[in-house]
């Protein structure tokens, strides 16, 4: 009976150590984290950095947390932000933002309000910090520019999920539900105002393979940047439009894509008639491209669904034959 009440003082006191030790030691590399951020030149201030959670719990929690890179011009700021984790398995964390967080780039600053955000993240058990899987969900997403309270783009709900397979090769998934563009945009996508207001679902499956693994240096450093992309199936329903797409590029030094896509587009007439009632498609192309396009629709014997190549080739972009200027440029800041 005494050995075994010994034992439970043992091991309770061990645990008491455990945690103790983890806890002073996440402290100590949050606080250097942020201090080597300051001495690179970066804004990285909260004003309180706090780990509760005794016995078997991390919860991390940072006050007032600002963070903002000078070389890429990208800021976040936010009333908290906490990272959970169980101390028996620190390598797995559930990340939770505040309902309303500011987000700048070198275009323009966003309120970011969002009924709930987080994510689920594995992170490989080492001081690189690679994440090994992940997922972000958010319910009732609001993105609204700063100075423009008006100009709200919203979404029912949002999952971003990504799994590292082999290599730097990552697969990545996107939902998107209920989509509702903001006034201004949907002023210049639907002018004439002929389509639901939402857009009612957008989802992607592909795969990414970058130039280095995901870690703590894509922060610290760079950005790995993209150099083959495979995409599984892309799908988006707007009323009665309907555009799918898949296929695979690479991606150059430069950042442009070569390889090719095939759309398949439903009532793509009304899709050539939008772009070029909102300005995407210069009216002197229009026609042009219309009439090339209902002879490959037509070849496929049904004239109102397209299925046609996306090429992107020595930095130039052609839909089918038909050439629609230069590629985009496919580089993470």
């Amino acid at each position: 009976m005494r050995f075994l009440l010994a034992a439970i003082v043992v091991a309770a006191l061990g645990w008491f150590g455990y945690w103790f030790i983890g806890q002073h030691s996440l402290q100590t590399a949050f606080s250097s984290w942020l201090d080597a951020r300051r001495i690179e030149g970066w804004v990285a201030e909260t004003s309180d950095l706090r780990i509760q959670g005794f016995p078997n719990r991390f919860d991390i929690g940072f006050s007032d947390l600002m963070l903002a890179d000078p070389e890429t011009g990208l800021a976040w700021q936010a009333p908290f932000f906490q990272i959970l984790m169980l101390s028996y398995r620190p390598n797995h964390a559930i990340a939770v933002w505040p309902e309303e967080q500011l987000i700048a780039t070198p275009v323009e600053k966003y309120r970011v309000q969002s009924n709930d955000m987080r994510a689920s993240l594995v992170i490989a058990p080492d001081t690189r910090l690679a994440p090994e899987r992940g997922t972000l969900t958010a319910e009732f997403l609001r993105i609204t520019p700063a100075g423009r309270p008006d100009d709200t783009t919203a979404l029912s709900a949002l999952t971003l999920a990504a799994e590292r397979q082999e290599g730097t090769r990552y697969r990545l998934g996107l939902s998107a539900e209920g989509l509702t563009l903001s006034p201004q945009w949907r002023a210049r996508l639907d002018p004439q105002d002929r389509l639901p207001g939402q857009i009612s679902g957008l989802h992607a499956d592909l795969d990414v393979t970058f130039d280095k693994p995901w870690d703590r240096t894509a922060i610290e450093q760079s950005r790995p940047q993209p150099t083959a992309i495979r995409l599984s199936l892309a799908d988006a329903k707007w009323g009665q439009l309907h555009l799918q797409a898949a296929g695979a590029v690479t991606v150059t030094d430069e950042g442009f894509p070569e390889g090719e896509i095939t759309l398949k587009a439903r009532n793509w007439r009304d899709m050539l008639e939008l772009a070029t009632a909102s300005g995407a498609l210069p009216q002197s192309l229009a026609q042009t491209l219309e009439s090339g396009l209902s002879l490959i629709a037509q070849m496929n014997g049904n004239p109102q669904t397209l299925d046609v190549p996306l090429t992107f080739r020595n930095g130039r972009t052609l839909l089918g034959p038909i050439p629609l200027g230069p590629a985009p440029v496919l580089r993470l800041r």
